[in-house]
């Protein structure tokens, strides 16, 4: 699931304009090309990844900041062939595919989603994320006594108000993206509202 959400996104990446490179994310101060930058910790290697993060004081802020710095005035062409050999996966899918799987879905969407360019995410990845949300991602403080209930694929979970729409919006909202709480419905949307801030 990784591979293919990787490849999907490589083959995105290769179809954009400058503009839409330069374009904001739904990550707050980050373009689609800082998005890009960030997801190449896939191929670090584990010891180098490691040692950047001692730099980095432990703080996964400071280091996502310093690949996006690494990267942010880089041609386009480069980061390009850099993300292209992140395909095939590397330490983070080979260990903990689901937060590699999570990461990579979200952030693909984080990047589709400012560009208008709707794709239909597989339904076994959706159902993947819904199961198991990336736990770095606080999900437990938003998902607390609500009803989530999937539209699309066949999952429901939590009690309490509901919140029901499309499945990728709710992992997008569920992992802070309030941009994703239009496609939402029911009466916990202005609770989980509240709760994104």
């Amino acid at each position: 699931m990784v591979t293919r959400e990787r490849a999907e996104l490589a083959e995105l990446l290769g179809t954009l304009t400058e503009v839409q490179w330069n374009t904001e994310s739904l990550c707050v101060g980050w373009r689609v090309r800082d998005v890009a930058a960030h997801l190449l910790y896939e191929v670090t290697p584990p010891l180098t990844y490691a040692l950047e993060t001692l730099r980095a004081g432990g703080s996964s802020d400071r280091l996502n900041a310093r690949y996006v710095e690494r990267w942010r005035d880089r041609p386009i062409d480069e980061l390009l062939a850099a993300f292209d050999t992140t395909r095939r996966g590397g330490f983070p899918t080979r260990f903990a595919p689901r937060i590699a799987l999570a990461d990579t879905l979200i952030h693909h969407q984080d990047i589709r989603r400012p560009l208008g360019l709707h794709r239909t995410v597989p339904a076994p990845h959706l159902l993947m994320l819904l199961r198991h949300p990336d736990p770095f991602l606080r999900p437990g403080a938003r998902m607390r006594g609500l009803r989530f209930a999937a539209t699309d694929v066949d999952w429901g979970r939590g009690s309490g108000p509901t919140v029901e729409g499309p499945g990728e919006a709710i992992v997008l909202a569920v992992a802070g993206r309030s941009a994703a709480l239009a496609d939402l419905g029911g009466a916990g949307v202005d609770i989980l509202r509240g709760r994104l801030g």
